[in-house]
């Protein structure tokens, strides 16, 4: 059955949320889950512009010609001459990718922002036709925070003359280098791809490890606020 008026201005009304006036929020893991895939995109094109940056090579040949010089190393290799300047890489459409994807993760974890995400409205109306599957916001608030200390670790990386300018600012001395990038290359590119399993396994098979690790800190009483959901009670609509 086709989409009718109503049905779209139900979505417009409620998103993903079963009733926006409960004390505790409940949203559709349904529409999470292909929030979930659509998101998907962003860790993986961050995660090859890493794997380029890091691994692919440093230098652009600009000659017309690649010369044997005639010569040896100790390694028995052959030398050639060419002509080639160092790559410089430039990381103006990442940042906005980040701070995109920062916003996305930022903006579900409340009633009023949900509604200037696109993909939870996208979501919301991809799932209306689908049985919805309803689970409390908190244990997904804590996996998106997560997610947004992730990708606030990349804008560094990507940015560090700016935080280091930032930090330089604040403390009025000289505590990190703005001429050279302090953070190991590692750190980014793990990440990248520990939050695209994350966002895979939360997509494909219906697993939020953040929501686990919050079921964990709830149990052993490093978070006070309860999670139903964690405590294995059911909602029946």
């Amino acid at each position: 059955m086709s989409f009718n008026i109503s049905s779209i201005t139900d979505v417009f009304k409620h998103l993903w949320f079963r009733d926006s006036a409960d004390d505790t929020i409940w949203i559709n893991d349904t529409a999470v889950r292909i929030r979930a895939g659509i998101l998907l995109a962003i860790p993986l094109y961050m995660g090859l512009t890493l794997f380029n940056a890091i691994y692919g090579s440093h230098w652009i040949v600009t000659g017309n010609a690649i010369r044997d010089t005639f010569d040896t190393d100790f390694d028995g290799h052959i030398l050639y001459s060419v002509e080639a300047i160092r790559r410089t890489l430039e990381y103006s459409t990442q940042t906005y990718v980040l701070w995109y994807g920062l916003f996305e993760m930022l903006s579900g974890m409340f009633r009023f922002t949900s509604r200037l995400s696109p993909t939870i409205l996208i979501s919301s109306f991809l799932a209306k036709r689908l049985e919805p599957v309803w689970k409390p916001l908190t244990p997904k608030r804590f996996a998106w925070t997560i997610g947004a200390s992730f990708i606030t670790v990349c804008l560094i990386f990507f940015n560090p003359e700016v935080f280091a300018g930032w930090v330089n600012s604040l403390f009025g001395t000289q505590l990190l280098p703005t001429t050279s990038n302090y953070m190991p290359r590692w750190i980014p590119l793990v990440l990248v791809w520990v939050c695209f399993g994350f966002m895979w396994m939360e997509t494909v098979l219906g697993f939020c490890a953040g929501c686990k690790v919050h079921s964990l800190f709830v149990r052993m009483g490093l978070l006070q606020e309860e999670c139903e959901a964690c405590n294995n009670l059911s909602w029946g609509k």
